[in-house]
């Protein structure tokens, strides 16, 4: 049977390994959980794993090359989210490790959550609940009527394709830039004509180098006077310092943010704390639906693994030769 180690601490087992996912994760193979408080990398998770075919690796676990060189029992590194930018792809194929990641299964979430922080961008609906909070009831102040306005998509990716007919159905237009996809039933323009046409921007590319702070001072002074920004796709994508340089002359008139600069993607809490930000810390994707879709999708992998097979969100199957160890030929 194969000996899986499941690096999440009992907070983010809590979280986003759920009792049924574990379960049957048990049932295909022999698990291994991680006690600590502190997500394990390097030397630390490949000790933790000693003896281990497999790790399922948390969002907050790194997949760093100290820990493929260091796990000569290690055939595989399943990651339990899509996003594998923590993972040294190269390192472990040199190792021959298989790496994989899981589907999108918080698409839905993310998307509701973006649209809950349009609304409350648009109406101020944070900042008034903590003014009745902190005993102040606030003075009415006039909202922004969505319906009419126009949001843009950067990226036309799944979320994107989700995101669109909501805002459509509140009788939004929906301008989208994709320089690598055709986006149809939208309005598809340049990413210039983008931003000088909307009201509301989400960023919602990919993390690339060539993303790497996309929404930088010049795209922030390209935006509409009084627009919102809202990113739920990955933190390195937006200049924060820039973004708040743009709060702060009024150009921007708030931002919603799930990501950030801080740990686990987390928005930055000084950027964060102001009245014209509506922020939360990276739960796009933490509802009980995305996280066991996400976790049962390292199940069918775990158990494709030990039935001989290649499992499905393989990345690097052709340099994975440690697979001969279980009875898997690398294609």
């Amino acid at each position: 049977m194969l000996r899986i180690f499941l690096s999440h601490t009992p907070e983010m087992r809590a979280a986003y390994y759920p009792p049924r996912a574990e379960a049957a994760l048990r049932a295909v193979a022999e698990v291994v959980v991680h006690g600590g408080a502190t997500p394990l990398s390097g030397a630390a998770l490949a000790e933790a794993a000693s003896g281990c075919h497999g790790i399922v690796a948390d969002r907050a676990t790194a997949g760093l090359a100290e820990t493929f060189a260091q796990a000569p029992d290690l055939v595989a590194f399943l990651r339990v989210a899509v996003d594998i930018s923590t993972i040294d792809v190269p390192a472990a194929s040199a190792a021959g490790v298989l790496v994989t990641r899981a589907t999108p299964g918080f698409v839905d979430s993310v998307a509701e959550l973006a649209i809950g922080m349009m609304v409350d961008l648009a109406r101020g609906v944070s900042l008034h609940s903590a003014a009745y909070r902190a005993g102040h009831p606030p003075d009415s102040r006039m909202g922004v009527q969505l319906a009419g306005r126009t949001l843009g998509l950067i990226g036309w990716g799944r979320i994107a394709q989700r995101i669109a007919p909501i805002a459509q159905a509140m009788r939004m237009r929906v301008l989208v830039h994709d320089p690598y996809v055709v986006a149809e039933g939208v309005e598809a323009v340049s990413l210039e004509a983008l931003l000088a046409g909307s009201d509301v921007v989400m960023p919602l590319a990919l993390s690339t180098p060539e993303t790497q702070h996309m929404m930088n001072a010049a795209r922030f002074a390209a935006m509409r006077r009084g627009a919102f920004l809202i990113n739920l796709s990955r933190g390195e994508l937006v200049d924060e310092a820039a973004l708040a340089a743009a709060l702060d002359s009024g150009h921007l008139a708030g931002a919603g943010m799930d990501v950030g600069s801080a740990p686990d993607q987390r928005p930055d809490p000084r950027l964060a704390s102001r009245d014209t930000v509506v922020a939360t810390p990276h739960v796009g994707g933490l509802t009980p639906e995305a996280a066991e879709h996400q976790a049962m999708d390292t199940v069918r992998q775990v158990t494709a693994l030990a039935a001989g097979r290649l499992p499905e969100g393989a990345v690097n199957a052709q340099a994975a030769h440690r697979l001969a160890r279980i009875g898997i030929t690398p294609p």
